[in-house]
């Protein structure tokens, strides 16, 4: 496989992001993983993104422990981020960053990133001299490319670029279900990477895994045209931007990697019927009422929430109660409380910790209140 345009070491433009891993019995199961990275490199690919946060760290040791122990380091490429809980002032970074060597088992990473950058957080990191210690690391040899990802409006981004003219990539979420949205900017912050001539790593194509499971009229467009699975349509959409660099997917087992790599091992850009075809998709998404979010679980992870209410799960039983009316909605909701005695939505102490981290900028406390006159109508919790 050639390599990538922007980074030649960057084979193709597709990438395996490790933060939805397979799961067994709450245990990341390394064996389908093993056969998903060999899967991987045996298609030519050889990008992987990881994150101290992704599964609480299980992420960077299920790394270690299927790739770095298991193939030769040539054979791929590691990228990781500085996240915001992990330091607290300039010399707690690179212990942190020596802990995340020791964790993926490796010497160096190709790439590192700053992680989630928005203008809650980059105060820190600019109080906390992060942008110049990594950048420390890169002179000695341990980062090979600086970058940083990003969630937030444009005009942060420029901010933070002025202010840092040594980042060679930023990461952005980008896809045909938010593009165009003002509460996540994807199409005026992939503008100012563009002008600023700044290769862009894409997190979210499918949106969380949303983009897979359509709405029947949505799902329909799709079908007509006869190709590929909705997700192959998703991560096309986000590959044909020609400012895009590599395309990062979250697979969570066998079945999806098969299907992401069938989509791009042989990559083609959309074309104009298939790019109409997911506009009108666009419309019909936007004629419903959705919660946008991606269940990256910051909310949770990042900020442990007082009442243990699982807020991404929530989320996912209002979407799928308006997708489909259904029995579903109120299924899920009431399997995310039950199991493991997590807290209700109307449990909700309205602390507005989760709001702070949430990279969509969800108003949390309102929609948990959704949540709860939707599904707690009936007087019951269970």
């Amino acid at each position: 496989m050639e390599g990538n345009r922007f980074f030649p070491e960057v084979k193709g433009n597709f990438g395996f992001g490790l933060m939805r891993l397979p799961l067994k019995e709450g245990e990341v199961d390394s064996d389908e993983l093993c056969r998903m990275v060999d899967a991987f490199l045996d298609s030519g690919f050889n990008y992987f993104d990881t994150a101290r946060p992704y599964h609480g760290g299980k992420s960077e040791t299920a790394l270690r422990e299927c790739l770095s122990e298991r193939h030769d380091r040539k054979d791929f490429l590691l990228a990781d981020k500085l996240t915001e809980p992990y330091f607290e002032k300039e010399k707690d970074i690179r212990p942190f960053f020596e802990s995340q060597l020791e964790s993926c088992g490796t010497e160096y990473f190709d790439f590192y990133l700053m992680h989630s950058q928005n203008s809650r957080n980059y105060g820190k990191f600019q109080r906390c001299k992060a942008y110049e210690a990594c950048s420390d690391l890169k002179d000695e040899g341990l980062i090979r490319h600086l970058g940083l990802s990003f969630h937030d409006r444009a005009d942060v981004l420029e901010r933070i670029l002025d202010d840092h003219p040594e980042v060679e990539f930023v990461q952005i979420q980008l896809n045909y279900a938010d593009y165009g949205n003002p509460s996540v900017d994807s199409d005026n912050v992939y503008a100012v990477c563009e002008e600023r001539g700044l290769p862009v790593m894409v997190m979210e194509p499918v949106k969380g895994g949303s983009l897979a499971d359509l709405p029947d009229e949505a799902d329909g467009v799709l079908r007509a045209l006869g190709g590929g699975s909705n997700v192959s349509y998703a991560l096309r959409y986000a590959a044909s931007f020609p400012g895009v660099a590599v395309v990062l997917s979250g697979m969570s087992d066998m079945a999806q990697m098969e299907d992401n790599l069938s989509t791009m091992g042989d990559f083609r850009p959309l074309s104009e019927e298939e790019s109409a075809a997911i506009e009108r998709v666009r419309s019909i998404f936007s004629s419903m009422t959705l919660v946008p979010c991606t269940g990256c679980r910051y909310c949770i992870e990042e900020n442990e929430c007082p009442m243990d209410i699982l807020i991404p799960e929530m989320f996912s039983a209002l979407n799928a109660n308006e997708r489909f009316h259904d029995w579903t909605g109120r299924f899920y909701y009431r399997s995310s409380i039950t199991a493991g005695g997590h807290g209700a939505a109307s449990d909700c102490m309205e602390c507005g910790n989760c709001e702070q981290v949430c990279p969509q900028h969800l108003e949390i406390r309102e929609l948990l209140k959704e949540v709860a006159k939707r599904f707690e109508s009936d007087g019951g919790k269970d």
